[in-house]
């Protein structure tokens, strides 16, 4: 979750760290810090709260310093303040280190480090880390890597030292760390968004690799330090412009808005119009496995989850195929039963989800085929699957996804597509299907149209304190994520349910204060939804209704209604889940929220 950034070459490196930190605080915006060497000493600069503050501490000082790290701060153990903010360092302030993960085992070895005589400066784990390395002594690399053998848990961590200067050594167990590649010059972060202002050409630490960063170059090991790797490079797929809000007064909104563009970049050059069909070139060559196997499985977390949900009523109703979808934080820890008959796709907008990658990986160990779909280029679940899917929905900076989503949906359209002409779907109903993907772009634009309604409706409610969410069949999910959101970023309690379970428990809370969102496109539940309408307005509730574009009669039981245009069922979440973004969006801001970075959240999970 936490950002790390480093640099070394021949600039100042302040600059540079603050500039990477600012790219990255939406893994953690709990505290900042930086660690260099200045003048002979090693310089630690941190401040709790948000980046501003490391900011304006450092804003009237000169730093001559041409390496070092930098840290924004998602809170494990220890509150977030000053103390307990990162870099941390050993007893002698010699070594500074920062760190993303969780060291499990850090009470067992602080007990023993504070026999030996450490002192301890802060509540974290990762403080163990700097008095392991300075317990090991000898070069910084033969260091961490003894001090590394003695943890157990997820790390990324970067680490300098005035004892053996001019040099980064950089490690990875679970939290990705990237090298940033320059002429004379190299970067450290833990996303590659921190890294293109100054250099598109990246090498990714594997699990269990340390790095010596120098001015000459990286050179990659194994952790026994015993082996050196020729890294793999890659070349980011974005530029500065894709991470700046270009005239958005947030990330989020911007988000929302490329959406037509996110999801036709989702869907280019697959769509086959010509053959009424898709091609997915990342699984052409395990389609043959997915049709045999005897399970499919869609593991993810939070707002993937959902799309997940939706991909498996895609892939029943249309491919006639069994799925089970599964939170990947049950999945890993439950003993699934899995054979190599079991193909398992795991979905992560990041591609480093913490308990994503560990189910996947367990699947891996039980001899399952592993997919993923992901969206970020070189990321772990890409380069740990056998095969997988790109969305290609660009850099997400909002802390509350939103683009992603809609592309992953997208994005399992097609492989439903792909599969269902394979497994009888007929010419006729796939050039339908490819046909009403072709419409999608424009029709997602009408959608963000209508802002102004939102917005209203937004001022109406924004203190309302509980708000449930009703769907059916595709529709469901799209409840569940539209209330996620308006958890995420406005702190209002709100609740997803089929529309039918409404009757089973939570019927009871609805009076003239609990504003009720239904999901009421025409399709085959629509007369269902209004039933369940019904039973909210006798009870006094405010419905606000998603529909679809000519449905006046629905008016007479919503007090709002926000249309959609009219597609195919199978299409109708990708269009109704944009209102339902919008209006978390002004609700939070509305109640003043820092909608990019809502409290207690971060963007990407890497912990458990």
């Amino acid at each position: 979750m936490c950002g790390i950034v480093g640099y070394i070459g021949n600039r100042r490196a302040v600059p540079i760290l603050l500039e990477g930190l600012n790219r990255l605080e939406y893994r953690g915006y709990d505290s900042a810090g930086l660690a260099f060497s200045q003048n002979g000493e090693l310089a630690i600069r941190k401040r709790a709260g948000k980046l501003a503050e490391l900011n304006n501490s450092v804003a009237d000082e000169e730093f001559s310093a041409t390496y070092g790290i930098g840290h924004t701060r998602w809170a494990t153990h220890g509150i977030p303040d000053k103390q307990n903010a990162h870099p941390h360092h050993d007893c002698k302030k010699h070594i500074a280190v920062v760190h993303n993960g969780i060291i499990e085992n850090h009470s067992v070895l602080r007990r023993m480090l504070e026999e030996k005589g450490h002192r301890f400066y802060s509540q974290t784990d990762t403080e163990v880390l700097a008095h392991l390395i300075e317990e090991e002594g000898g070069s910084l690399e033969n260091a961490v890597s003894g001090a590394l053998r003695q943890i157990i848990g997820a790390y990324g961590i970067a680490v300098v030292s005035l004892k053996d200067p001019d040099k980064i050594v950089v490690a990875r167990s679970g939290s990705p760390i990237v090298v940033g590649i320059g002429e004379g010059e190299y970067f450290i972060s833990s996303d590659t968004a921190a890294l293109v202002k100054y250099t598109r050409e990246v090498s990714y630490l594997e699990d269990g690799q340390i790095a010596v960063i120098t001015r000459n170059q990286p050179i990659i090991y194994e952790d026994s330090l015993q082996q050196q790797v020729e890294p793999d490079k890659h070349y980011i797929p974005y530029d500065l412009q894709r991470i700046e809000k270009g005239g958005y007064p947030h990330f989020m909104l911007k988000e929302i808005h490329e959406q037509p563009d996110t999801i036709y970049d989702s869907m280019r050059g697959r769509l086959l119009p010509d053959k009424a069909g898709v091609r997915l070139g990342g699984i052409v060559d395990v389609l043959d496995d997915i049709e045999a196997a005897d399970q499919l499985y869609l593991t993810a977390c939070g707002t993937s989850w959902h799309a997940a949900l939706i991909g498996e009523y895609l892939l029943e109703d249309l491919v006639r195929m069994p799925v089970e979808v599964e939170y990947a934080s049950e999945f890993r820890y439950r003993n699934p039963i899995l054979s190599p008959k079991s193909v398992v796709i795991a979905i992560s907008q990041s591609g480093e989800t913490a308990d994503t990658l560990g189910a996947l990986r367990l699947a891996k160990e039980q001899g399952a085929m592993c997919l993923g779909i992901c969206n970020v280029v070189g990321s772990s679940i890409a380069r740990e699957s056998a095969a997988g899917v790109y969305i290609h929905a660009g850099p997400e900076i909002g802390v509350a996804s939103t683009k992603a989503f809609t592309s992953q949906v997208t994005v399992l359209t097609l492989l439903t597509i792909l599969l269902g002409r394979r497994n009888g779907v007929n010419k006729a109903n796939g050039a339908r299907m490819v046909n009403e993907l072709g419409k999608l772009r424009a029709k997602t634009t009408r959608v963000l149209e209508n802002t102004e309604a939102i917005e209203a409706i937004a001022k109406q409610y924004k203190d309302r304190r509980n708000f449930l969410y009703l769907g059916r069949g595709y529709n469901y999910p799209v409840a569940l994520e539209g209330a996620l959101k308006l958890k995420e970023i406005s702190y209002i309690h709100a609740e997803g349910y089929p529309a039918a379970e409404m009757k089973h428990g939570p019927i009871a809370l609805i009076d003239e204060e609990m504003p009720v969102v239904v999901i009421a496109p025409k399709d085959k539940t629509y007369d269902k939804v209004i039933s369940n309408m019904e039973e909210v307005r006798t009870r006094g509730g405010h419905i606000l209704a998603i529909a679809t574009e000519g449905d006046t009669d629905i008016q007479a039981l919503a007090d709002h209604v926000l249309y959609i245009p009219e597609t195919e069922p199978f299409m109708i979440p990708i269009l109704a889940t944009i209102p339902l973004q919008l209006l978390a969006y002004y609700i939070a801001v509305e109640r003043g929220c820092d909608v990019d970075q809502p409290r207690n959240l971060a963007k990407s999970v890497t912990v458990e």
